[in-house]
């Protein structure tokens, strides 16, 4: 039996050791067949779309297109396929000057520089089209499309809804409030206003009990987006998913809902985990770069294990916070928060119709805290930040681990070392 356990953190592993007598439960997905090859899998999944024609004939005749990508957070292939489909638009008779990809920053910060380079991964893309940020506080740059029936406003990039041909690109993954990740969340929040943002990032949605990892069945989140999609019109995507490895292990391209349903039905069986029992001790990460970049996406590696924690039990993560802690709102949010308690925190977000800027992520904290202990081991934050956290901070894992076994009196310990990218379920509860 190997006496240690590498768990992602920032660009390597956190070598995490099995003190004597503790009996480890090694949670990850099982592993699913490489592509072969990878160009010749994209250029198919171009020519044999989803409830779509081929990318080529979908370009004949168009004057324009916009492609988004999501930003730096999401290690999202794009070296793999914007050059295809860049040079299967312009064949088609599209000019260079008329395609533009759009990082779909959501609230986050532009991407830029070095990072925007690393973040698209071909000079030639750069060199060829325009690459731009979405800024979603800039109010000019947004068409105004109504409500929702829920009452969310709907304004959206106009670059984007205005594009003749409209693309959106990610990756699929569990998401812990919208379900899963990619297609129609690309637009909403990726190209969406602040105050469409807001409104469905407010706390009548994210106290919904549906709107968690793995589930779009009446998951109110899902639901905006796809309404917010269907507003908008015409709208195709390219879909990836990835293996521990984070290579490409399999892509498809077509109708925005469609090809992302495919996708989903594609990855969910390997990505949600049936666990037997639940455990007292969970050991948890932030995924690795890029997820573990900040504190504030850290946040989304302590709700996923939920459903295998035992009550009263304790949850240690680990993430670099390479970055630091997030934005200037969520540090807000967190100062807050250990001001003022959990229970008035969450009483004063019920009370608004707008959730302020990254307050969402606040509030999804205070989930896995009403059930556990969380302990945060990081090798990235200051001393202040680490206070704002919220969270009992902890100098060696595996001191952690051996004080949590002794206070709970066992010595089982569930081990998840992709973090958020794989979604451990009670066993009685699938």
């Amino acid at each position: 039996m190997n006496n240690a356990v590498d768990i992602a953190y920032g660009r390597g592993h956190l070598k995490v050791s099995l003190q004597e007598g503790i009996k480890p439960t090694i949670i990850r997905k099982p592993s699913l067949p490489k592509l072969a090859d990878q160009k010749a899998a994209i250029d198919e999944a171009l020519a044999k779309p989803i409830n779509a024609a081929p990318l080529a004939k979908l370009a004949q005749g168009r004057k324009s297109a916009c492609i988004l990508i999501c930003d730096i957070t999401r290690p999202v292939p794009n070296k793999l396929f914007l050059r295809p489909m860049i040079e299967t638009l312009m064949v088609a008779g599209m000019p260079a000057e008329k395609i533009t990809i759009i990082v779909a920053t959501g609230l986050h910060r532009p991407n830029e520089g070095a990072e925007l380079a690393e973040l698209v991964g071909d000079p030639w893309v750069q060199q060829t089209v325009r690459v731009e940020n979405h800024f979603a506080r800039n109010d000019a740059d947004h068409v105004d499309l109504g409500f929702t029936t829920r009452g969310t406003p709907v304004k959206i990039d106009r670059r984007f809804v205005d594009a003749d041909l409209r693309i959106v690109s990610g990756l699929i993954e569990p998401h812990f409030m919208a379900g899963w990740s990619g297609g129609r969340k690309v637009v909403a929040p990726g190209v969406a206003h602040h105050e469409t943002i807001r409104t469905f990032h407010s706390a009548r949605f994210m106290e919904d009990p549906l709107a968690i990892q793995c589930n779009l069945v009446k998951n109110p989140l899902h639901e905006e987006q796809l309404e917010i999609v269907r507003k908008i019109g015409e709208i195709y995507s390219i879909n990836t998913v990835l293996d521990e490895d984070r290579d490409l292990i399999h892509v498809n391209f077509g109708e925005v809902l469609a090809s992302h349903l495919a996708a989903v039905d594609f990855v969910k069986d390997s990505t949600v985990i049936k666990v037997p029992r639940r455990f007292k001790t969970v050991v948890t990460s932030s995924a690795g770069y890029p997820l573990d970049k900040t504190y504030y996406q850290t946040v989304k590696g302590m709700v996923t294990p939920l459903d295998i924690l035992e009550p009263g039990g304790t949850l240690i993560i680990a993430s670099e916070c390479s970055e630091g802690f997030g934005s200037p709102e969520f540090r807000e949010a967190q100062t807050k928060l250990v001001d003022i308690g959990p229970e008035r925190f969450l009483a004063m977000l019920k009370a608004k119709t707008f959730a302020e800027i990254d307050e969402w992520q606040t509030e999804m904290q205070l989930k896995p805290m009403r059930v556990s202990t969380v302990q945060l081991y990081t090798t990235g934050l200051g001393a202040e930040e680490r206070r704002i956290t919220g969270v009992e901070l902890v100098d060696s894992v595996d001191q952690a681990i051996a004080d949590s076994v002794q206070r709970h009196g066992d010595q089982a310990v569930a081990f998840i070392p992709e973090g958020p990218y794989v979604i451990p379920v009670f066993a009685d509860r699938v």
